[in-house]
């Protein structure tokens, strides 16, 4: 068979030295790959590196560094692309950098009224045909012409083409993306985890593309994946890194062998692992209370670690009980949110009392963001809107840093402003979570150290508190930015898609860990998620977003 890609004797090293220290691994003509693994195993460095992403490269272990476009092997060691420069990469690592990009070109404060939208969908897409686009500059007739191609539809991103990237939703960037890859012209696409943020509808649209355009195999495509799940029929073989050193490599049936064998193993290490898992979440609780504000709600976290309640209906009941004798944590009264002629949110009437946890749905576009951003304060909306958190309405001299000691937030926009101070250190990146900052500023005391390292060994990241966050992959990213938004119990804990680019035994994890949140009593929930097998058990209330229908939302329970 012809070979597409040939890497032989190998390593995949940046600026401080080899990540993936050997790698061989050839791609021939027919051949459909799945790249597979856990967070920080080393698949995220390959796919990036077969992107060019220019911090990466692949070095061959002789000495000899063979280009991706080069014509010749080296002798026993080297790497050779028929696809040469002609790949074109869409993940949650390459979305979070478009969005730094935007942050970083900002100039709102030169700009008349305040705003500068930065690029929109239609120049960052048109950019990939015609080149750079200045600011401000008459459009090229490539991009006023744009809805006429098959892949904005296939998308499904016509009415977002003029909106700034930094106002899509997660879905709609990382659909403005692949629209952006498929128009390119690019010969290999490499679609990481593409269906994280996607709704059903957009989920079931994209698998249906991959197993077309791989029948075609026009551009090539290579899918990478956190998790065994929703795999599509297209695939034939199956690439799996782990402890940076790949430990499956072959067709898909033996793969799906390999996983029934690990099945029965795993789901006792599951069991056990979450029975320590309560055990130690218990305890981090009490030893880190000295840091918590004394507080009726910190007695209550004190009561339930003496009689958690022994089921859900029993801890639901006594949510139930608490909050009628309480007042409402937020209310919405008519609220409004639109810009230009889109509107998001109409008319919406909502309040959140303390132990009602409440799961947020909707399709890509439809709001949740928007909603979430009210109560955050990163939507400037909420000032001419009747918002009351905590029992005060927004706007009416209440101190931003009063909110935020009650809010934990774990956001892609939080991810995103995390990222461009990626050089703090996993145990500052924790104590900011006592400070609600972004990053550390000024120097962590003995007692935040301590409890930092309690969170942080709670989350299986125990020794490697000196880590710096920028150096984590994606997912390990988030489970940290996770346990940063619990660590002083805040009473609303919001959730925006918590699970994005977590492999399976950090989303096991994770979600267990929202779950003896959700029981204890304190903190009560917001929760956006577009995968069913991610809605907690505690999360009896749902607000539907609905952005077709009049009204444009309803509220139901479950």
């Amino acid at each position: 068979m012809n070979q597409l890609i040939s890497i032989k004797n190998c390593r995949i090293e940046n600026s401080r030295g080899a990540v993936i220290p050997r790698l061989d691994w050839t791609f021939e003509e027919g051949q459909a790959w799945l790249v597979i693994g856990p967070n920080g195993g080393g698949k995220a460095d390959f796919v990036n590196a077969l992107s060019g992403m220019k911090d990466l490269k692949i070095v061959a272990n002789d000495g000899g560094c063979q280009p991706a476009g080069g014509e010749n092997h080296l002798p026993g060691a080297g790497f050779t692309s028929v696809f040469g420069d002609s790949v074109e990469i869409v993940s949650l690592e390459r979305a979070a950098r478009l969005i730094e990009e935007e942050r970083l070109n900002d100039e709102s404060e030169f700009v008349e009224g305040g705003v500068d939208i930065g690029r929109t969908g239609r120049v960052f897409i048109a950019e990939s045909i015609c080149g750079a686009i200045k600011k401000n500059a008459t459009l090229p007739e490539e991009a006023k012409r744009l809805e006429s191609y098959p892949a904005i539809k296939l998308c499904g991103i016509e009415k977002i083409l003029d909106r700034g990237l930094k106002y899509m939703s997660t879905g709609e960037i990382r659909r403005t993306l692949l629209a952006r890859a498929l128009i390119s012209g690019k010969k290999l696409l490499i679609l990481s985890d593409p269906f994280a943020g996607l709704d059903i509808q957009s989920r079931t649209i994209l698998l249906d593309f991959f197993n077309t355009i791989t029948q075609k195999q026009l551009p090539h495509v290579i899918l990478g994946m956190e998790r065994w799940h929703e795999i599509p029929d297209a695939i034939t073989h199956v690439l799996e890194f782990k402890d940076k050193k790949i430990t499956f490599c072959g067709p898909r049936a033996a793969y799906e062998k390999l996983m029934e064998d690990r099945a029965a193993e795993n789901n006792q290490k599951n069991d056990d692992a979450k029975a320590r898992l309560s055990e130690d979440f218990t305890q981090t609780l009490a030893e880190t209370s000295v840091l918590r504000e004394a507080s009726p709600a910190d007695e209550m976290v004190a009561a339930n670690e003496t009689s958690r309640p022994t089921d859900q209906t029993q801890g639901a009941a006594a949510a139930s009980q608490v909050s009628e004798n309480q007042n409402p944590l937020i209310e919405m009264n008519h609220v409004n949110v639109g810009w230009d002629d889109h509107r998001v949110l109409i008319d919406l009437n909502w309040r959140l009392m303390p132990g009602q946890h409440w799961l947020i749905q909707g399709p890509n576009g439809s709001g949740k963001t928007t909603f979430l951003e009210l109560i955050t304060g990163d939507n400037m909306q909420v000032f001419c809107n009747d918002v009351r958190l905590f029992g005060a309405r927004r706007g009416s001299g209440e101190s931003i840093w009063d909110i935020k000691k009650q809010l934990g937030i774990v956001s892609y926009r939080l991810h995103v402003e995390y990222r461009m101070v990626g050089g703090t250190s996993l145990l500052n990146v924790i104590v900011s979570g006592f400070r609600d900052s972004i990053g550390l500023y000024g120097a962590a005391t003995d007692v935040e150290a301590a409890a930092a390292k309690k969170w942080l060994a709670l989350g299986g990241f125990a020794g490697r508190e000196n880590e710096s966050f920028g150096n984590l992959s994606y997912g390990e990213q988030r489970a940290i930015l996770i346990l940063r938004s619990a660590v002083k119990t805040p009473k609303v804990l919001i959730l925006d898609e918590p699970c994005h680019g977590l492999d399976e035994s950090y989303r096991e994890k994770i979600l267990h860990l929202l779950e003896l949140i959700g029981e204890g009593g304190t903190t009560t929930m917001l929760h956006v998620t577009h995968d069913p097998s991610e809605v907690l058990a505690c999360e009896h209330h749902v607000l539907q977003l609905c952005p077709d229908q009049n009204p444009m939302y309803k509220i139901v329970e479950r």
